[in-house]
């Protein structure tokens, strides 16, 4: 049904002059003239501007379209406002005789001034009587578009997959990238501080006993960093604020420069208010003062550091994990570590498992396969966010004390079954309904509501593992679902 802004031109257009702008209709460019007039004397001329809507998104399908001139896009609202068709002059589009086609997959408007021929689903039968090779400039047609609209499909479902990963990343790569931001002005503030306190240090002209004296009280507190025992051990909150306090107070009464910015570092660091009268017994007032500020600076200077090689491991190990995921680099065809493109994966996809407890199972010495290793990597991508789906569906079912309520599990296994590899991804969420079951691997079949999904990860993922001569299958109930991946270790034996 056409949007009602739509509607005749003026003044009609000849049916000679129509008939020959239907040269131009790719399917019809060799249609005798005879059979071109038929379809100029029955079909309704139409005219549209540039941004009008022709038609809404599932609105009955009841014309077939012949675009004589300008040219129309259609959008699908619902998957967001992607372009899911575009119709250009010398296309014949909307319903065709043979199509199952109900209603408008989108919305069309024009793009640009439009004229058209539309011909209704009524005359189908007497157009087909009496232009027989209609029947298969339509079929032929009808294959071009449904090729068209689901590589379409698969595309947006790529882009879909490649912009979720991408947010992954993103999230995943900013605390590390914000930790070491800040480290590095830290680190920055502390060495210019105690460029000045270092000359405040030396004007001291300490006797080399002192000197030997506070280096060893300093040693005492760092302890051996290879020794994990030597290692200040944790502290409850109210402990430790007590103890700064208490440091506070001892530093104030000496007349301390600045003790709140001294305090806390010393406190953390385990040091106690008689370990600074140890101290004090050696050195006099203004020494202690700042023996103690340089020590303290130091101690954020080395946490600022430590800060920084943790967060740029942890950079490391992501883009690591990116390369291993996608195969960068590297020949189409390798020998897989598929435990290894598991754990990948699930780095990949770390951002959204902060409330799932994840089990690995894996036996050792698994053989390595040969196989596509990228395209395995978004099996294990659309199988595991199937299963994280489903988890976020469902209602906390664990209280974990140190982090709060758990939404279930989610546990991969990778054994030997055979001359097989098995691969098994298991999920706790409320389970795939019996009569859904042998659905889910169709193409453009999903459960996801509108917008979320387009039906194709599953059916990706099955084409893939029977790529690699594999199988695919699910068994599910209320509490456990398993995708079950079985790959040769032989290509050559998988049959």
């Amino acid at each position: 049904m056409l949007a009602p802004t739509i509607s005749p031109p003026t003044v009609p257009t000849p049916v000679e002059e129509i008939a020959d702008a239907l040269l131009r209709i790719g399917p019809l460019h060799d249609l005798p003239l005879e059979g071109r007039l038929w379809l100029a004397r029955h079909g309704q001329e139409i005219v549209a501007k540039a941004g009008d809507i022709l038609f809404e998104e599932g609105a009955p399908a009841e014309q077939m379209i012949l675009i004589l001139k300008g040219e129309i896009h259609v959008r699908r609202h619902a998957a967001g406002p992607m372009a899911l068709f575009i119709g250009r002059s010398g296309q014949m589009t909307g319903i065709l005789p043979f199509s199952r086609m109900k209603a408008s997959g989108g919305q069309g408007f024009a793009i640009s001034d439009v004229w058209a021929l539309l011909i209704p689903k009524s005359l189908f039968p007497e157009m087909l009587e009496a232009i027989p090779s209609m029947a298969q400039r339509v079929v032929s047609t009808l294959l071009d578009r449904v090729r068209e609209v689901t590589r379409i499909e698969q595309q947006a479902e790529k882009l879909t997959a490649l912009g979720k990963l991408a947010g992954n990343l993103a999230h995943e790569l900013n605390n590390p990238a914000s930790a070491a931001q800040r480290a590095a002005a830290s680190l920055v503030t502390e060495l210019r501080a105690n460029r000045q306190n270092r000359l405040k240090f030396v004007s001291l002209c300490l006797s080399k006993d002192q000197v030997r004296t506070v280096q060893a009280w300093e040693q005492k507190f760092l302890g051996d960093p290879i020794d994990a025992q030597s290692q200040p051990e944790p502290q409850s909150a109210t402990a430790l604020i007590a103890r700064e306090e208490a440091i506070r107070t001892w530093l104030a009464a000496l007349d301390c420069e600045d003790p709140w910015e001294v305090a806390p570092q010393l406190a953390e660091q385990g040091v106690m208010v008689a370990d600074l009268d140890e101290l004090r017994a050696f050195l006099s007032p203004n020494e202690t003062c700042v023996s103690l500020q340089f020590f303290a600076r130091y101690l954020r200077s080395t946490r600022s550091a430590d800060t920084l090689v943790h967060s740029t491991a942890r950079i490391f190990d992501l883009i690591s994990a990116v390369k291993t995921y996608s195969y960068m680099d590297r020949a189409p065809i390798l020998e897989i570590d598929v435990p290894a493109g598991l754990d990948a994966t699930l780095q990949m996809l770390q951002s959204r498992m902060n409330h799932i407890q994840v089990t690995r199972d894996y036996e050792s010495n698994l053989p390595r396969i040969s196989a596509y290793g990228s395209e395995l990597n978004q099996v294990w991508t659309a199988l595991i966010e199937n299963a994280l789906d489903a988890l976020s569906s469902g209602v906390p079912t664990e209280r974990s004390s140190s982090v709060g309520w758990k939404q279930g599990e989610l546990r991969l296994t990778c054994r030997l079954e055979g001359e097989m590899l098995l691969v098994e991804i298991w999920d706790t969420g409320p389970g795939i309904p019996p009569e859904l079951q042998d659905r889910i691997f169709e193409p453009f079949f999903t459960t996801k509501p509108p917008g979320q999904g387009l039906g194709l990860g599953l059916d990706n993922a099955m084409r893939i593992v029977r790529k690699h001569r594999g199988h695919l299958s699910v068994r599910s109930e209320p509490g456990s679902t398993c995708f079950r991946v079985r790959l040769p270790l032989d290509q050559l034996q998988a049959y």
